[in-house]
């Protein structure tokens, strides 16, 4: 766990950095920035993981950095780890799953669903 290294690397081997980078799944920086931030160091995150057409039209990638509003494809990709809002992020990353997989199935199954399940959304 990249946690678990930066843990290591300051309290257990005495190292300093000046900053860090973070490039990955959003739970990944997420927790990252919560170590670093510990330790003070300034921390850079690549918020990639939420974009989705790269023109900052269809607003999937919008992110709470501090309190201002930004679009990730076009104000970022990059921002500060330390002031990005990882848990409302996340949530709306969540939001395009369902629709993806219905669209993924379909592409893949043809209409073999029809509903009724309850779970997916499919009758609706």
């Amino acid at each position: 766990m990249v946690t678990k290294v930066i843990e290591d690397l300051v309290t257990a081997e005495g190292k300093t950095y000046d900053h860090c980078v973070a490039i990955g799944p959003m739970i990944m920086m997420k927790f990252c920035c919560l170590t670093t931030k510990k330790y003070n160091i300034p921390t850079i995150v690549s918020m990639n993981p939420i974009m989705v057409d790269g023109t900052g039209m269809c607003g999937a990638c919008r992110v709470m950095v501090g309190n201002e509003v930004k679009f990730a494809c076009v104000d970022g990709p990059e921002f500060d780890g330390h002031a990005i809002d990882f848990d409302a992020a996340m949530k709306r990353q969540a939001m395009y799953k369902t629709e993806e997989g219905r669209a993924l199935l379909k592409l893949r199954e043809g209409y073999t669903h029809h509903g009724g399940c309850g779970n997916c959304g499919g009758d609706k």
